[in-house]
């Protein structure tokens, strides 16, 4: 039981002044009588803990010498050690004597430095929510770049984590930024080393081919070292607290048209936390002459890779289909991306090109691509049914070339549209048409429900279907003189 120093000096006043046994003190003040007789210091019975901490001290020097040498080994696995040598005690003793002797990690200490202008700069991602897309979602990071020297940071929303968006980022940042610094210094994601063992590192190769582009030095941390990029760290928490903070991002466009504005006006009219009261625009100004020019032309960063066309004349990517000419189906083609355009290219030639869609499980088609295909399904033109339908309403070549882009049965299609035709006549019929392309709709039952209302219009009878069984429709009748009838 704890006791506070106004309490404890009065147990000793009343004790020593008063003469009150220990029992006294501890009625009146609600205390337990041991706890009087330490504060008294007149000797407590030891506790059943420090009995069974007796049981311990042969392997005391044993216990000892394996931590020194294994900081971190669980008390549960040297309960185990010891009780093969005999220990009799119970865990939670052991716990005990180990929570005591085990050896304290050394306290880390750490010498502040400044960077030198246009040597460095940190780079790293934050995690700032989830968008909706058709299909699903995708989670939102923020890319972020500081200058070491002068905090001039640079950052943007993106939806992708991959080599060909760090490489995309990096680029734009150095153009933003009006050079590239000597280093950039990463965390170890997988985007960045693919393989380290102590001070061993594998590099991305995409990555690599950037940096050598941009005549710029990877560097990396420490392995559980966020010290180490301490700066850009603290940047990432001033966009968390100044610029994330009480606002939704409902789009990547909008998010980072926002943040340039953010940075320009705000993050770099903040004060130097070094150089104070110069803001980071101030020293940046003078740091910005010390980058690295940028190379002329910038490095590519678009992600190519082979992509084989289906029978169907689409391209598989990112989960989306993307439609290519119809003559290149089943074939196999070059596939660039970024994050605004798909590009499909034959050799060098770009065959088609798509805005990037990050939905999931899209198609994204378009029209021209399907001219051939549609000539295709047109080849039975001179069928009688749809030369029937084109003489007695011609405006049904715009609902014969929407049904055959629409992917569906186009004779089936047809052939109900030519039921409508025989049941409500000619003059119903091509009414109706003209009114449903005029509505820009599609259907066989827009048709249908315009043929009815028509009929109302025009005062015809309910129109019925006759169904005949089918060996009657040729049934030849032989005529027979009445006259052989009986009466």
């Amino acid at each position: 039981m704890k006791t506070t120093a106004e309490v404890e000096a009065e147990v000793v006043r009343l004790h020593y002044a008063e003469h009150w046994r220990v029992g006294t003190i501890a009625t009146q003040l609600a205390l337990h009588p041991d706890v009087v007789k330490r504060v008294l210091g007149l000797g407590v019975a030891k506790t059943p803990s420090q009995l069974k901490a007796r049981m311990i001290d042969p392997y005391r020097e044993f216990i000892d010498d394996t931590l020194r040498r294994y900081p971190k080994l669980l008390a549960t696995r040297l309960y185990d050690m010891v009780r093969e040598r005999g220990f009799t005690g119970g865990v939670r003793t052991l716990r005990e004597h180990v929570a005591l002797v085990r050896p304290r990690r050394r306290r880390e200490f750490y010498l502040t430095t400044e960077t030198l202008p246009g040597e460095q700069a940190q780079v790293d991602w934050a995690f700032v929510g989830k968008l909706p897309f058709p299909g699903g979602e995708r989670q939102l990071w923020l890319f972020v770049v500081v200058l070491a020297h002068s905090r001039a940071l640079w950052a943007e929303c993106v939806l992708d984590l991959s080599v060909h968006s760090l490489c995309r980022s990096l680029v734009r940042a150095s153009v933003a930024l009006g050079g590239a610094p000597r280093q950039w210094l990463f965390d170890n994601p997988k985007t960045v080393v693919l393989e380290r063992v102590g001070t061993a590192v594998r590099f991305h190769p995409t990555l690599l081919a950037l940096c050598a582009a941009m005549r710029v030095e990877p560097r990396l941390c420490a392995v559980a070292r966020p010290e180490d990029k301490g700066k850009v760290e603290r940047a990432i928490r001033y966009l968390r607290d100044r610029f994330l903070a009480g606002r939704s991002i409902v789009s990547v466009d909008e998010g980072n048209r926002a943040l340039v504005r953010f940075i320009a006006e705000v993050g770099h009219a903040r004060p130097h936390p070094r150089l104070a009261p110069r803001t980071v625009a101030e020293v940046f100004a003078d740091e910005q002459p010390r980058l690295l020019a940028l190379p002329n032309p910038l490095p590519t960063t678009d992600r190519v890779e082979p992509a084989a066309v289906d029978s169907q004349a689409f391209v598989r990517f990112d989960t989306n289909r993307y439609s290519v000419p119809s003559a290149l189906a089943e074939r196999a083609l070059t596939l660039a991306t970024d994050d605004k355009a798909v590009r499909i290219l034959d050799g060098a030639a770009a065959v088609a090109v798509h805005p990037r869609s990050w939905g999931k499980r899209q198609l994204i088609e378009l029209p021209e691509h399907r001219a051939a295909l549609i000539a295709e399904r047109r080849a039975a033109r001179d069928l009688k049914g749809r030369d029937r339908l084109r003489a007695v309403a011609p405006g049904i070549d715009r609902l014969l070339e929407r049904w055959a882009l629409g992917g569906r049965s186009l004779a089936i299609r047809v052939t109900r549209t030519i039921k409508l035709l025989d049941l409500y006549g000619d003059a119903v019929f091509a009414a109706a048409v003209a009114d449903v392309v005029a509505r820009d709709l599609a259907d066989v039952g827009a048709i249908a429900m315009a043929c009815e209302k028509h009929r109302k219009d025009r005062g015809r009878p309910v129109p019925v279907a006759l169904l005949l069984p089918a060996h009657l429709d040729d049934a030849d009748v032989v005529p027979h003189d009445l006259e052989t009838y009986d009466e």
